[in-house]
């Protein structure tokens, strides 16, 4: 994990590279998810405008006394990640360091977390300071969860348009606030 965290990036790089992708994509998967580049930045823009910690949550971080590190496989393209990631950053700045290993930079790392065996995304990997794992999540809460279940279970009814709007609305007026709370339960 070490190594993996060594070649990981601060959230500002993250940001940065997905702007480069997005003006200059380097090969045709880029060039393919330049809208999806463009949503997430504005979404991640949105995000750290509007969120704010819980000061709750802050306690509760402050009470479990970790002082590991966490590791996030993201990338900017990515609907869950751009509503995800930049609320986690703001939740430990200036508590636990954070960094982000870029999904398809090595697969080798996402592999070892798959989720039903998809290298879903963002995925928080929680680290101890000897670099051992103490836990994962994601790649969204829990109530992302259900409505992604309800959309698999019957997506005539209940369509991948729904489901996705549905998804971000929630992540608009939650903020990060269950990803937070259920990475807390983790530490």
């Amino acid at each position: 994990m070490e190594n993996y965290w060594d070649k990981a990036i601060s959230f500002e790089d993250y940001v940065q590279t997905g702007r480069q992708r997005l003006e200059n994509p380097a090969n045709q998967q880029e060039t393919d998810y330049k809208p999806y580049y463009e949503l997430g930045l504005q979404r991640i823009e949105r995000t750290l405008k509007k969120y704010a910690a819980d000061e709750e949550q802050l306690k509760e971080l402050a009470s479990k006394n970790f002082d590991g590190k966490i590791l996030i496989i993201s990338e900017v393209w990515c609907g869950d990640a751009s509503a995800t990631v930049p609320a986690l950053v703001k939740f430990f700045e200036g508590k636990n360091e954070v960094r982000i290993f870029l999904r398809d930079s090595d697969k080798s790392l996402i592999s070892q977390f798959l989720t039903n065996n998809t290298e879903s995304i963002p995925k928080v990997v929680i680290l101890n300071n000897d670099f051992s794992v103490k836990g994962s999540w994601g790649p969204r809460p829990e109530y992302g969860r259900q409505l992604l279940a309800k959309f698999k279970a019957d997506p005539e009814t209940y369509t991948r348009d729904q489901f996705y709007n549905d998804l971000q609305l929630y992540y608009a007026k939650n903020r990060g606030k269950d990803a937070v709370q259920e990475i807390l339960e983790l530490l």
